[in-house]
């Protein structure tokens, strides 16, 4: 069989259907139905006393009576005389063949009042000619089968439920009195995995950490004829999208030790108890097959900081598995050969408990990769395309900064759509332009009519963030602005190219809010009035103000105070007074308003430059730097990297939230410049 099914696939022929249990299910449905509803016994016809009496009894065609169970009656017609057309009827059954009987019935009110009627019918009769009863007493199976096919089928739809809710599975998780067991994957020791650490690039540093852990399983006497210890366990934090649970896969892949996986939502369930039952389960598991590996991936599902929520019932469930959990990895009884390995984007949320040395000794931060791990990256994802010799991977790793390795995966996968699209041979530069225009600013929508006066309204909106951004210092240089719809609701968009750093002054954050403040500005110059596109732009520096103010100490008359509460250790509190909050509103408005004035005097001296930069776009739809460049001239504050190449650095970046201080960084979300009803 297995040679034959090996045969087919080869061949392309279609696959056998594969048998499911539910198809018997349906089989013994249809038969009870079929025996409630469709009586395969001989034909038998209901007539009355009277009917009995005239047309069979009185005629001497009746062979025999039998009564059944005291209530019915049975005649047998003789069978020489089932030939008459009066008994046509009933000579045959359901299956064509002669009837035997009973061929009629009747219902009789009594045992006793059926045989005085019997006699008084026979009165006339001689003994010969008389009828002979016969009592009976049967068992009707299909009365029985009337009220025990409901109960069955509602014990059968119970066991459906009870499977789908257990998850359906075979073995330890799948019976309805296993459902405590652990549903963790495993993989085998010399079980092969296509992913390696090969596959991982970008991220060097937290490669080395995980590749330690598993040279320390293939040699742990390297390591404790020192007198080291293996760290217990190791925590992947990172944004999403950046390799975590790549590089789990990797590592089960590099390691010769079994490995667990599971995600942290596979121990919540409907029933109590059953979380902190997988747990213990996972880990007998785990430690039977030690040395070896657990992965818990999205651990925040139940590693959450205990005593926060005051709900009752599905909260003391989830906090009873995070206790299993916590005992498990560091108890009375610990096991130091099973390393637990975890991943979470929201490390914030994390118990203490769970984090403390002795169960997570490492905390591995993944953020998104420089512009070498970008370029790293653009080349493990190259591999299966057709790319052409001439692609340019540094200038594509500087034209996607923000983007995490999902984001780069998705941008080689679009080039390689876009390409075949318009039947090339192999993946070009211009693809990949496309496809990065495509996963920041959305898909260009080519069918969308707009009229020419919103069209020269988004044209100025876009010129004057253009302007700003060429002429400010501390502005991010903008490599292309377009006035071309894309994605949902975006008319046009500008991408700028931010620099790869961590600390941000308070200069370059001014120059950022006016740089941000350009497409308004821009519009109540030119028009005399203003439109909804900015609604994006409000929002950004809305957010940079109170940022720089609250969070940051940027403003002298707050001080040198932070109130930012990323654990929300004040609930729902503030952390200062009313009077303290209207300041820090004044504050924000006298700071947003004085880099709109700034804005405004800015694009007011170079008001020739912005009607030439709005014209142009108009008849071209999309400016690259160079064409930037012969229009307004070289950028005056262009950074020694941009002086020493004479080509331009095309794409994108669009116009990113700043957010100082951290090393991640801001989303890819495109500047939205659209009337909004």
């Amino acid at each position: 069989m297995d040679t034959n099914n090996e045969n087919k696939e080869k061949s392309g022929l279609p696959k056998p259907p594969k048998f499911s249990i539910y198809w018997v299910y349906a089989i013994i449905g249809a038969v009870l139905l079929a025996l409630n509803f469709f009586p395969f016994a001989n034909s038998t016809k209901t007539i009355s006393w009277e009917e009995f009496n005239q047309s069979m009894l009185q005629a001497h065609d009746v062979e025999k009576l039998v009564v059944v169970n005291k209530e019915v009656v049975e005649v047998y017609i003789k069978k020489d005389l089932l030939k008459e057309d009066k008994y046509k009827e009933v000579a045959r059954n359901n299956f064509n063949v002669t009837n035997n009987g009973p061929h009629y019935k009747f219902k009789i009110l009594s045992v006793d009042d059926f045989t005085r009627k019997l006699d008084e019918a026979q009165k006339d009769f001689v003994d010969a000619d008389k009828v002979q009863v016969y009592p009976e007493t049967q068992t009707n199976w299909f009365d029985a089968l009337g009220w025990l096919f409901p109960i069955l089928f509602i014990v059968i739809i119970w066991w459906i439920f009870a499977r789908r809710m257990t998850g359906g599975m075979g073995g330890g998780g799948g019976q309805i009195f296993n459902f405590g067991k652990s549903r963790a994957t495993l993989v085998e020791k010399g079980q092969r995995v296509n992913i390696t650490f090969n596959d991982v690039a970008g991220l060097d540093e937290a490669k080395e950490e995980v590749m330690e852990i598993v040279d320390f399983l293939k040699n742990p006497k390297k390591y404790t004829s020192l007198g080291g210890k293996i760290p217990r366990g190791a925590l992947l934090i990172g944004p999403p999208g950046t390799g975590k649970t790549l590089i789990a896969k990797a590592m089960a892949g590099e390691a010769q030790v079994p490995f667990f996986s599971i995600s942290g939502s596979d121990f919540v369930e409907l029933f109590v108890g059953v979380g902190a039952s997988r747990v213990r389960d996972l880990f007998k598991q785990a430690r039977e097959k030690s040395p070896c590996i657990i992965f818990i991936d999205e651990i925040d599902a139940i590693g959450r900081a205990r005593g926060r929520n005051f709900i009752q019932g599905g909260n003391d469930e989830r906090e009873n598995t995070l206790n299993a959990l916590l005992v498990e990895m560091d108890g009375f009884s610990s096991d130091t050969a099973v390393i637990i390995l975890a991943a979470t984007n929201r490390p914030d949320v994390l118990d203490a408990a769970l984090l403390r040395p002795g169960r997570f000794d490492r905390q591995i931060t993944i953020d998104k990769p420089d512009l070498k791990g970008r370029e790293q990256i653009f080349k493990v994802h190259l591999k299966p395309i057709k790319a052409s010799k001439t692609l340019d991977l540094s200038k594509l790793a500087a034209q996607t900064p923000g983007f995490a390795g999902a984001d780069i995966a998705n941008v080689c996968n679009e080039a390689a759509l876009i390409a075949a699209r318009h039947g090339k041979k192999e993946v070009e530069m211009s693809d990949f332009d496309d496809a990065i225009d495509r996963v920041i600013g959305g898909l260009e929508k080519k069918n969308k009519i707009i009229s020419i006066e919103e069209k020269r309204i988004v044209a100025y909106h876009e010129a004057g963030h253009a302007i700003c951004g060429w002429f400010l210092e501390y502005a991010d240089p903008l490599v292309k602005v377009s006035i071309v719809p894309r994605g949902v609701a975006a008319l046009g968009y500008a991408q700028y190219m931010p620099k790869e750093q961590f600390l941000y002054t308070t200069e370059q954050l001014k120059d950022s809010i006016c740089m941000t403040l350009g497409g308004r500005a821009a519009e109540e110059l030119s028009f005399g009035r203003i439109s909804t596109g900015a609604q994006n732009d409000l929002e950004r520096i809305t957010k940079m103000s109170y940022a720089m103010i609250t969070m940051y100490g940027m403003n002298a008359k707050i001080g040198n105070v932070s109130f930012h509460d990323p654990q929300n250790e004040y609930g729902f509190q503030k952390p200062y007074s009313d009077r303290t909050a209207e300041m820090i509103d004044e504050e924000v408005r006298t700071l947003i308003d004085a880099a709109y004035t700034r804005t405004k005097e800015l694009l007011s001296e170079k008001r020739e430059q912005l009607e030439l930069l709005a014209q142009e776009l108009l008849k071209k739809e999309v400016l690259h730097q160079d064409d930037l460049e012969r229009l307004l001239g070289r950028r005056p504050y262009d950074s020694k990297v941009l002086e020493k190449k004479n080509e331009p650095i095309t794409k994108p970046d669009s116009n990113y939230e700043i957010q100082p201080g951290t090393n991640e960084n801001p989303g890819l979300t495109p500047d939205i410049n659209t009337p909004l009803a």
